[in-house]
């Protein structure tokens, strides 16, 4: 029995309609369906029915305390085409005042950031399988990402791991 891949992730957040503007605007989901305090979005190059389910559970929700004094999930990560898309997310992500850091993990480039209900995610660039090194796999040192050296290095148009 093999998981092929996650098909969607359900978030609860304090305001739909907020959460649904920063997903299309910030990042480009479009939505796929949508009720009174629902929505269902989908990622730009996605073929799912919905990637991300909003569930509203209202303005007086608490922060997750997930890794920090509770367990649960850290974050999701979607990941981008080419090193030119993550450049772009992380200027959108900028100007929405969102991005909290940027690693180079080696074999992924990722980007994290917060929606507005303090929720974490991640946007990633995978380099291609085909130039992975054994080296590559072998390193574990975390580092900051300098994405300018690394669309040099790798070029903008690079397609990505899948």
């Amino acid at each position: 029995m093999a998981i092929r891949r996650l098909n969607h992730a359900v978030l609860y957040v304090r305001d739909t309609e907020r959460s649904v503007a920063f997903y299309t605007d910030v990042l480009g989901f479009r939505v796929v369906h949508q009720f009174p305090g629902a929505a269902f979005l989908q990622a730009p190059d996605s073929d799912n029915d919905h990637d991300l389910g909003l569930f509203q559970v209202g303005a007086d929700a608490k922060p997750s305390g997930a890794g920090r004094d509770t367990v649960g999930l850290y974050h999701l990560a979607w990941s981008v085409t080419t090193l030119t898309d993550l450049a772009d997310h992380a200027n959108r992500l900028r100007e929405a005042g969102a991005l909290v850091g940027a690693s180079d993990h080696v074999t992924t480039k990722a980007l994290y950031a917060k929606d507005p209900d303090g929720i974490e995610f991640e946007v990633s660039w995978l380099v291609p399988l085909d130039r992975v090194t054994e080296a590559m796999k072998e390193a574990s040192a975390t580092k900051p990402l300098d994405l300018d050296a690394e669309i040099e290095r790798w070029g903008g148009d690079l397609v990505g791991a899948l």
